[in-house]
């Protein structure tokens, strides 16, 4: 691959990679430990990750058991103001989190989010492409030939398309994941 393309071809990479995360925090239905990775409980006045501060396990399917190393550390006040939406209960030494089945509206506005956040991962690959485009054009100020910066930009889109293709892919398969029951 020509250098100047690979520059952006990580950049796509990236947006893909942030996508992933994005749908990692994203439940659907049973438990996934990943919800609370943008959690942050106070530690001695730091704001800091749960897993940083406690185990975090799924002992069942639709439980997440949070097993603070220190008990005063992780009370129910963080994941109360979270956007879970999910009550936890602490038996003093461990917080559980049960998720209740979603329900058919639920699970459809989960499917909304989803196209959400793909759509701006495209609208970011296409921000990218443009990007490389400017670029290959400033180019022809450094006697490169337009057919040579013609084909850069016929690569950039082809590498936009692929990703693009991902894009549509991943956002299909969390969708078919959040929809079936």
């Amino acid at each position: 691959m020509d250098q100047r393309l690979a520059v952006f071809d990580e950049k796509m990479g990236k947006t893909m990679n942030n996508l992933a995360e994005e749908f990692g925090g994203i439940r659907a239905g049973r438990a996934n430990p990943h919800v609370l990775d943008k959690l942050r409980v106070d530690y001695y006045g730091t704001p800091t990750a749960i897993q940083q501060v406690a185990n975090v396990s799924v002992p069942e399917p639709r439980m997440i058991q949070i097993q603070p190393w220190e008990a005063s550390m992780v009370n129910e006040k963080a994941i109360l103001t979270s956007d879970l939406g999910i009550n936890p209960t602490n038996d003093g030494k461990t917080v559980r989190l049960l998720f209740p089945e979603l329900t058919e509206e639920r699970r459809k506005e989960l499917a909304k989010d989803v196209k959400k956040k793909g759509e701006n991962a495209k609208v970011a690959i296409r921000n990218i492409r443009r990007d490389a485009n400017d670029s290959f054009k400033k180019l022809a100020k450094e006697d490169v030939s337009e057919d040579e910066i013609k084909q850069l930009e016929d690569q950039a889109q082809k590498m936009t398309d692929k990703y693009i293709a991902d894009v549509d892919r991943a956002v299909e398969a969390k969708t078919k994941e959040i929809l079936t029951v």
